[in-house]
C-alpha cells in the first residue's frame, strides 16, 4: 500500500492517471512514496519535472551491455506516455557504487551506454586529489527516446552526497536542453533582421539624399519601428530565459569540479564546444535587435529634428507674412482714420452752418458762411486731439 502527500483537491489516482488539472495544485512540489520507489514532482517557471527514484533491475548491472531500462520504470511505461505536455527531455540516470577503480571502466562504460562519443570526468574531491565519483554520458537519445547518464560512486557514498550528485546531473542537462531552446529562434530571426536592417539603410539613404517627403519616411520609419518592437516583446523573455539557463548550466559545472579521466572529454569541455557557440549566437541576435532598435530610435529623432526645423520655417515664413500684413493694415487703417476725421469734421462744420442760419434767422447778425469757416480749423483740430486721445488709451491698455 503506498503512502501519498498529496495536496488538497488532489487524489492519487488522478496522479497516476494524468487527470491533474493545473488549477487544482496549490504548490510546487509533491513527493509521493511507495514500497521500492519514489516519484517527485516539481513545478518550475517554464516546465514541469518528474524524477522516479527505484533500484536498478537486476539485468543492468555494471558490465552489462545497452540493458533496457524503460520497461522496468516502476511507475509503468503506460503511465510515462499520458503524462500530459511535450517533454523536453527525459533522462535515465543510474548510479553504482562500485567500478571507480576498474580498469576497463571505460570499455564496460561505453557497453552500458550504448553508441556514442563518451564524456566524462572525475567529480569533486573525497579526500587529498581523489574524487567522489565519475560521470560518464554520451549525452544522445536512444531508441526509447532516453538519455543515459551513468555515475560510477564510492561504496562509502552517502545518501546525501547522492542525492546532490543526482540533482545537479539532471538540473544539468534540463537546463542545457531548456537554453537551447532558443537556437531555432535565433536562426528564424536572423533573416527577419536582415530584411529589416536592409530597410533602415535605404530608409537612411533616402533620408540623406532627401528622395522623399519627410512624412512618408516618418511612416516608413514608425512601421519599422513597429515591427522591430513587436518581435522585440515577442523574443525578449525566450532570450532572457535563456541566458538564465545558460548561467545555470555553467554553475553546475563549476559545483562538480571536474577532473579529466583519461582519453575522454570532460563535461565542461563538451558544454564549451557546443553549447557555447549556440548561446553565442542567441546572444548576438538578442543584441542585434537591441542594436537595431536604437538604429531606429536615431533615424527617428533625425527624421523629427528635420521636420520640426522645417516647421519652424514655415512658421517663420508665416509670422512674416501676418507682420507684413499687420502693416498693410496699420497703413490702411491710418488712412481711414484721416478720412473719419475729415467726414467727422464735415459734419461739424455743417451743423456750425446750420447754426449761423438760425441765428441769423432769429436777428442776430452773423454771416453763417463766415462762421462756418472760421470754425472748420478748430473743428478739425478737435477731431485730430480726440482720436490721438482714444489712441493713447487703447495703447496703455
Amino acid at each position: 500500500m503506498c503512502s501519498f502527500v498529496f495536496p488538497s483537491k488532489i487524489t492519487p489516482e488522478q496522479f497516476f492517471t494524468g487527470s491533474i488539472q493545473p488549477e487544482a495544485t496549490q504548490g510546487n512540489f509533491l513527493q509521493i512514496q511507495c514500497p521500492g520507489y519514489k516519484v517527485i514532482w516539481e513545478r518550475h517557471t517554464e516546465f514541469t519535472r518528474y524524477s522516479i527514484f527505484q533500484s536498478l533491475p537486476p539485468h543492468a548491472q555494471w558490465g552489462s551491455s545497452l540493458p533496457e531500462l524503460t520497461p522496468y520504470v516502476a511507475t509503468g511505461t503506460e503511465w510515462l506516455r499520458n503524462i500530459p505536455g511535450q517533454t523536453i527531455t527525459a533522462i535515465h540516470l543510474t548510479m553504482l557504487n562500485e567500478g571507480m577503480e576498474d580498469p576497463d571502466a571505460f570499455a564496460k562504460a561505453r557497453q552500458w551506454l550504448g553508441e556514442g562519443t563518451v564524456i566524462g570526468s572525475k567529480m569533486g574531491r573525497a579526500s587529498g586529489s581523489q574524487s567522489h565519483s565519475h560521470l560518464m554520458t554520451h549525452l544522445r537519445i536512444g531508441a526509447d527516446g532516453f538519455e543515459r547518464i551513468l555515475v560510477l560512486a564510492a561504496p562509502d557514498t552517502s545518501e546525501n552526497r547522492s542525492g546532490r550528485i543526482a540533482q545537479r546531473l539532471l538540473e544539468l542537462e534540463t537546463y542545457r536542453i531548456m537554453s537551447l531552446l532558443s537556437l531555432p529562434l535565433a536562426k528564424t530571426l536572423a533573416s527577419q533582421l536582415t530584411q529589416s536592417e536592409l530597410r533602415l539603410v535605404e530608409i537612411n539613404d533616402r533620408l540623406e539624399k532627401k528622395m522623399d517627403k519627410d512624412e512618408l519616411l516618418l511612416d516608413d520609419l514608425t512601421a519599422l519601428a513597429a515591427e522591430v518592437e513587436s518581435t522585440t516583446a515577442e523574443n525578449s523573455f525566450r532570450f532572457s530565459a535563456a541566458r538564465a539557463y545558460d548561467a545555470i548550466v555553467q554553475q553546475r559545472i563549476a559545483e562538480m569540479r571536474e577532473q579529466p579521466l583519461s582519453g575522454i572529454q570532460t563535461v565542461g569541455e563538451f558544454m564549451q564546444r557546443r553549447l557555447a557557440p549556440a548561446m553565442t549566437t542567441v546572444n548576438a541576435t538578442s543584441l542585434r535587435l537591441s542594436a537595431l532598435a536604437e538604429r531606429i530610435a536615431r533615424a527617428s529623432d533625425l527624421l523629427r529634428t528635420r521636420v520640426d526645423i522645417a516647421s519652424e520655417n514655415h512658421n517663420q515664413e508665416l509670422l512674416e507674412k501676418l507682420t507684413k500684413g499687420q502693416a498693410t493694415q496699420l497703413r490702411l487703417q491710418t488712412t481711414v482714420e484721416g478720412l473719419s476725421i475729415a467726414a467727422i469734421s464735415y459734419y461739424v462744420v455743417s451743423l456750425t452752418l446750420y447754426l449761423g442760419k438760425a441765428l441769423q434767422a432769429s436777428g442776430v447778425n452773423v454771416s453763417p458762411e463766415m462762421l462756418a469757416g472760421f470754425s472748420t480749423p478748430i473743428v478739425l483740430f478737435v477731431c485730430w486731439r480726440m482720436v490721438q486721445k482714444i489712441h493713447r488709451s487703447l495703447q496703455s491698455v
